[in-house]
């Protein structure tokens, strides 16, 4: 499917009222380059054009629109070949500029690749490519809090050096999770001190708003603010 029988589409599902949402929820791009398409109609739009053989639209980068971008990431979640999704995500990661695309996909796959995904993980956490960054600390909040839980992993996240707001707030939300997770594991990054500032009172902050965190977990937070 070409990218401009993919864009009449997109532009015949425009709406104006979710434009303007879409646009103040992501400020860090141009209003002009988000047409105002819902999720639901672009999950449905990436199905279809990975049924129909997707290479021509994956082939076309950069993309002008962001809901083309968010298609992009949502067709590569269809992949099933671990190696060949990896290869398609390196190759767009550079492309992404903002929040809304690095965290929508959804790669059920990485669950049976862990082993592999978290080399990569090393690898993107390292980048110096904002969303790359942000990526790679999602990846690790999303598939190594539960059981493949290490006490190295928080360590990752802690050690990213990173003034970008986007990579920061992921990692408050990392550490806000993995409060909820595994709680015994992280509280002494907040008792001891060991987050930049910011980002400890961020993730206290969103720890507390959780529903998942104890009210005693949480009084305790609220005194190491």
């Amino acid at each position: 499917m070409l990218t401009e029988d993919i864009r009449k589409e997109l532009f015949e599902n425009r709406d104006e009222k979710f434009h303007t949402f879409q646009s103040r929820l992501i400020p860090n791009i141009p209003s002009e380059s988000i047409i105002g398409v819902k999720t639901p109609v672009l999950r449905n739009m990436a199905k279809k054009i990975y049924s129909d053989g997707a290479d021509d639209f994956l082939s076309q980068l950069p993309h002008k629109y962001f809901e083309e971008n968010q298609l992009h990431f949502f067709v590569l979640s269809h992949i099933k070949d671990y190696e060949l999704c990896i290869k398609k995500i390196e190759e767009f990661l550079p492309y992404v500029d903002n929040w809304a695309n690095c965290d929508q996909a959804a790669f059920r796959l990485f669950s049976k690749h862990k082993a592999e995904l978290l080399e990569k993980i090393r690898e993107w956490i390292s980048s110096e490519h904002t969303y790359t960054v942000r990526f790679a600390v999602k990846l690790l909040m999303q598939f190594f809090l539960d059981e493949d839980f290490s006490d190295e992993y928080p360590k990752m996240a802690a050690n990213v050096s990173h003034e970008d707001y986007y990579v920061r707030m992921m990692i408050a939300w990392y550490f806000a999770t993995a409060l909820a997770k595994q709680y015994d594991s992280v509280i002494p990054y907040f008792e001891e001190c060991r987050l930049d500032e910011w980002i400890h009172r961020k993730a206290i902050q969103k720890a507390i708003e959780s529903y998942r965190i104890s009210d005693e977990h949480k009084e305790y937070l609220r005194s190491l603010k």
